[in-house]
């Protein structure tokens, strides 16, 4: 099966941004871009038009692929752009298509006055469903915002990537997310945050009342485990410069804070077996809707 970047295009400005991302992360893993439109019922006005015919149907349906795979190799030219047209539901098409890439992109919108996503239910359904990586791309996202400012402060595309940051829970580590994140960082030569956030436990509420403050000892030994964890993974990826931050606190809030500079946020998701609603996590949920960065959803069991 031809390895490939699909994007979810329906000719918004959402999914536009998505096409720019994906086009500049398919220069990173040298792969071709799959623009995936999945054609909407025309608008009333257009269909009750008394010479409306199947030629005007079919420009109508592959106008919005055909453009924009032609802006995108204009803007490009060393990255494959293919398109593809799929009939049937979105989310359906979508999960399908996104089992047969590498990587799925999707745009949503940014929050007005706050940052952060607006992620839609489509969005939402891909994510809990899809088993390849799933990155979420939010409106007027660019290039230069991947970046460190240039030494005159000016936003530049040209700099070195800006860190890669992760989230990793000790009582359940996955390696898929950790795994993702280690190799997005080595593509874009930068290093990676692995962020762990955590809470006393009940029982810290009684230390207090005996006069005994535990929290000093309750952070040296999340950030030993965190060292830990982290070991072999350093000897895998000897090249990518890891920072380890453990905080107490709720672990969304810790994540969505380093994520402000960094280029990709990345969060795993537990795969869920049951037939019914949307299972992505709480804080998987947090991260997607109030990240200012790209969020990277990658399953794991």
């Amino acid at each position: 099966m031809p390895r490939t970047i699909t994007v979810g295009l329906d000719g918004s400005p959402e999914s536009r941004a998505a096409a720019e991302w994906a086009a500049r992360e398919a220069v990173l893993r040298d792969l071709p871009v799959t623009l995936l439109h999945v054609p909407h019922p025309v608008p009333d006005p257009m269909a009750q038009a008394p010479l409306l015919g199947a030629e005007t149907l079919q420009h109508w349906s592959e106008r919005i692929p055909r453009e924009s795979a032609e802006g995108l190799r204009l803007r490009h030219p060393a990255v494959e752009v293919r398109t593809e047209q799929r009939p049937g539901a979105p989310v359906d098409v979508l999960v399908e298509a996104a089992a047969e890439a590498d990587l799925l992109v999707l745009g949503s919108r940014a929050l007005s006055g706050l940052g952060g996503f607006l992620v839609g239910s489509v969005g939402q359904a891909v994510v809990a469903r899809a088993e390849a990586p799933v990155v979420l791309v939010r409106t007027g996202t660019q290039a230069a915002d991947e970046h460190v400012m240039d030494a005159t402060g000016i936003p530049s595309a040209t700099t070195a990537f800006r860190p890669v940051v992760v989230g990793v829970d000790l009582a359940r580590p996955a390696e898929a997310p950790l795994a993702f994140a280690l190799d997005e960082a080595r593509r874009r030569g930068t290093g990676l945050y692995v962020v762990h956030g955590w809470n006393l436990s009940p029982y810290y509420a009684y230390s207090l009342a005996a006069g005994v403050d535990a929290s000093d000892e309750a952070a040296r030994q999340q950030a030993a485990e965190l060292t830990g964890l982290l070991h072999p993974w350093r000897q895998k990826y000897p090249d990518v410069p890891v920072t380890e931050v453990s905080r107490l606190g709720s672990p969304a809030r810790q994540l969505i804070e380093a994520a402000r500079d960094a280029s990709l946020v990345v969060v795993g998701r537990r795969r869920r077996r049951r037939p019914f609603g949307i299972h992505i996590g709480s804080v998987a949920h947090a991260v997607m809707h109030h990240s200012t960065v790209p969020v990277a959803v990658v399953a794991h069991e």
